[in-house]
């Protein structure tokens, strides 16, 4: 037997945020189902929070298909007045429909959810409580969303600090392999609008490019669907960014199931260097 050749006791999916991009992490959840992967450690921030929750839950990706395309953007962001933040009562009525008024130690595998409290500044990890409300916390973009107050948290979206938490897995469930979904490669690019929505998008954007390093530097595999085309803020294209995550998925499936089954040692993270302009 090979140095490597024993299977990791832990292995972790960890799904990242990006609005109605993470819709792709479903695509990546059907590949892995048809290749008879499963994971019994789940991490989620924002968007992923959602589906990792769905995912916890044992829902398959074809329940969760069939559930999307019953949404429209009005049924998560239910304000309608422009500029002022809505409440997440959307998101927290889409969990209680489909998975119920419950907790996340009730779901079948383990979840954590990864939010900020705005009070400290803190980074939240959730392994127990209310799902709903986690989860809307998780969510809630701040500018877009209000936050959401629960046992003495102000908790607002996860990405603000971590926006793609592979270094979570390890910390609150001692994992020691993680396949990440970076479902927001093409963040960090500006705006010529001076609109304060559009200025503020662009801020959130350019913070969560830098926060997003260290999910790269804690991951063995990084999925990154091709999703630049498609809009955060529609529902328009959901077969079409499905089929992106799962198409991610397959083409680094191999190299999924050789770390996954230890036989082969995961690479060491390579070094990242931001981008920046001297003048």
């Amino acid at each position: 037997m090979g140095l490597f050749s024993k299977k990791p006791k832990r292995p972790a999916l960890v799904l990242g945020g990006g609005a109605t991009r993470g819709l792709a992490h479903i695509g990546a959840i059907k590949a892995f189902e048809e290749h008879g992967i499963n994971f019994d450690y789940v991490v989620g921030t924002s968007v992923g929070s959602i589906i990792a929750a769905f995912y916890a839950a044992g829902v398959t990706s074809e329940q969760m298909i069939s559930f999307v395309k019953t949404l429209n953007v009005k049924d998560i962001k239910t304000g309608i007045i422009p500029l002022v933040p809505s409440k997440t009562d959307g998101i927290q009525n889409l969990v209680k429909k489909y998975l119920g008024d419950i907790n996340i130690e009730d779901l079948k595998r383990k979840f954590c959810a990864v939010a900020v409290d705005i009070k400290t500044g803190q980074e939240i990890h959730f392994t127990s409580g209310n799902l709903s409300k986690i989860v809307a916390g998780s969510c809630s973009v701040p500018g877009v969303f209000l936050p959401v107050k629960y046992n003495g948290y102000v908790l607002h979206d996860g990405g603000l600090s971590n926006n793609i938490p592979s270094n979570v897995p390890a910390l609150v469930f001692n994992c020691d392999s993680v396949i990440a979904i970076d479902v927001n490669s093409t963040r960090g690019y500006g705006t010529d609008s001076d609109k304060l929505v559009d200025t503020l998008m662009a801020s959130m954007r350019i913070m969560m490019k830098s926060n997003s390093l260290k999910g790269y530097l804690n991951s063995d595999i990084i999925i990154q669907p091709d999703l630049k085309r498609f809009k955060s803020t529609k529902l328009n294209s959901i077969d079409e960014m499905i089929e992106e995550g799962y198409k991610a998925t397959i083409f680094q499936m191999e190299k999924i199931k050789a770390i996954l089954n230890g036989k082969v040692k995961p690479e060491k993270p390579k070094k990242i260097k931001l981008k920046k302009h001297i003048i």
